[in-house]
Order: structure tokens, then sequence, then C-alpha cells
């Protein structure tokens, strides 16, 4: 099972992640990610990393468990 990484000093809170997968990911009252999951299902990886590809600054990935 995938896993989710955020770098929370690369996060600027652009929320663009929370866009696209508000399921796995929030931000919080300081402007930075919050994993929601940390594992990913393989039915639906394509669309977290889609999500985490769709940081600006590169704060997130998804990396194989």
């Amino acid at each position: 099972m995938a896993k989710i990484i955020a770098d929370l000093n690369a996060c600027q809170g652009y929320a663009n992640c929370v866009v696209a997968a508000d399921d796995v990911f929030d931000i919080d009252d300081d402007g930075k990610v919050v994993l929601l999951k940390i594992e990913v299902p393989e039915n639906d990886r394509a669309r977290v990393e889609e999500a985490a590809r769709s940081c600006p600054v590169s704060a997130l990935k998804v990396v194989d468990g």
C-alpha cells in the first residue's frame, strides 16, 4: 500500500491538494497541510498522486509503502 509523505517545511498552504482530494488532505490554522490519511489503497492511488502533484512547491509525495 502506498504512503503519503508531507514536507511541512516546504508547504506554503496553497491548498491545491485539498481541492483535488479533500478526504485525504486538509490545511490547519497555520496554513500547513494535514494528512487525513497516511496510507493510500491502490484503487485510489492515481487520484491521490495527482493531488500531490498539484502542489506548486512539491511538498507532497506518494511513495510505495
